[in-house]
């Protein structure tokens, strides 16, 4: 398959306030991840590489105990094994993230 839609994939909880609807090839994966106001995404690691660009909203980020408040446009690069977290604030955020490679815990 070549193409997909977005607005007809069904979103997965990642955490609390926080949904995903994911899409991967062989080597890649690509999530759409809509944050609620005041969510977090609790610190963690995985051995996937991971950059992504913020859509809409502001959302806080932490790598490796560096956090930056990112806006629309702003991108991050997350390497594999670094820890890493999220919250946002009084209003939702949509990021676009990508895996490689793909995550096999977030296919469906």
């Amino acid at each position: 398959m070549y193409f997909y839609d977005l607005k007809s994939r069904e979103s997965k909880e990642i955490a609390a306030g926080i949904h995903g609807r994911t899409f991967w090839g062989s080597n890649l994966m690509m999530a759409v991840v809509d944050l609620d106001a005041n969510a977090v995404l609790p610190s963690h690691t995985h051995p996937h590489e991971q950059g992504g660009i913020v859509i809409s909203g502001e959302v806080e980020l932490t790598i490796d105990r560096e956090t930056r408040k990112l806006s629309p446009g702003d991108i991050y690069i997350i390497p594999g094994g670094v820890e890493h977290s999220a919250r946002t604030g009084s209003q939702p955020a949509q990021l676009l993230d990508i895996f490689a490679p793909a995550r096999e815990d977030r296919k469906y």
